[in-house]
């Protein structure tokens, strides 16, 4: 079967030494346009192979088409995938496309599908690879994983310890399913589900005034990206590693402890210890915090 891999950075690059170890026949890399210093891990793995790679930078071209139809492939792989391509691209194939999401479809459609699970203080996500079809993420679904999320997962440790190594082992899945012809195509209930826009900024402010659940939950599920911010002293800090603690009767946002286990902060109903941090100094330890903002049991964050 001739394979075109469209994605980029790590993912992708993992997706394609796992076909390429199995003597899979890639005919072409599909990635991002180069931007910034790093050379994509994916770009480089496929130049590395004698691969071809291209790199549009709109896949709603006739060119593009014409690039896609050049190769005669039988299936596109589409690995953490950022750009939007059309179905009469994704259809050129002989079998179509079949695309990576990290979440079980259809909920948390979107590109911040790994975040928004963990902030609403959900115990399980996913996995799925999917058709796709026009719509964002809503085209019929091939197979899904479920993972649990422990109440210490963060971002990273979800994505990096479960759905990465996950996800390429689905795809691998999902392509022998397509050679053997058992792959299914299960349409979306397009009146269920969520969709979430990107996480950003504005979404990872932190309010004391909340739940000490909710205040937790909105740290670990943004940590490392975007990171969770709060104000101290009219400048933004952003808060990464935490953990909770006991009820508190201090107004929400007060330091009530600086100890060797972290700076005690109130919120509603218990306490956020935090143990790393990124003020004026970078991303510090809450001791070294400490130290340089000579911040003090009192003191409040947020105002």
């Amino acid at each position: 079967m001739r394979l075109i891999v469209h994605g980029q950075q790590a993912f992708g690059e993992s997706v394609l030494e796992r076909l390429l170890e199995r003597g899979e026949n890639v005919v072409a890399v599909y990635c991002a346009p180069d931007s910034g210093s790093r050379p994509d891990p994916l770009k480089q793995a496929a130049e590395q192979a004698g691969i071809p790679v291209l790199q549009p930078a709109s896949y709603k071209t006739q060119e593009a088409a014409d690039s896609m139809s050049s190769h005669n492939a039988d299936l596109c792989i589409m690995a953490y995938v950022t750009l939007i391509v059309p179905s009469y691209v994704l259809n050129i194939p002989k079998y179509g496309s079949i695309q990576y999401h990290p979440s079980l479809l259809p909920d948390h459609k979107g590109p911040s599908s790994i975040n928004w699970p963990i902030i609403q203080g959900k115990r399980k996500t996913g996995i799925t690879i999917f058709w796709p079809d026009d719509g964002l993420d809503t085209g019929p679904i091939l197979l899904q994983k479920k993972v649990n999320i422990k109440p210490d997962d963060t971002l990273g440790s979800l994505y990096f310890n479960k759905l990465f190594p996950l996800g390429v082992d689905a795809m691998i899945e999902a392509l022998d399913m397509v050679k053997n012809g058992t792959a299914p195509s299960i349409p979306q209930n397009p009146n269920a589900g969520s969709y979430e826009g990107w996480c950003g900024k504005n979404d990872a402010t932190i309010d004391w005034n909340k739940p000490v659940d909710q205040v937790y939950n909105l740290i670990r599920g943004t940590n490392p990206q975007p990171g969770a911010w709060t104000i101290y002293r009219d400048g933004v800090v952003r808060v990464y590693d935490c953990h909770k603690s006991s009820e508190s009767n201090s107004a929400p946002g007060t330091v009530t402890d600086i100890t060797e286990q972290g700076i005690h902060i109130a919120a509603k109903g218990g306490e956020i210890v935090v143990r790393r941090l990124r003020g004026n100094a970078g991303k510090v330890s809450a001791q070294e915090f400490a130290e340089e903002s000579k911040i003090k049991t009192g003191d409040k964050l947020g105002e």
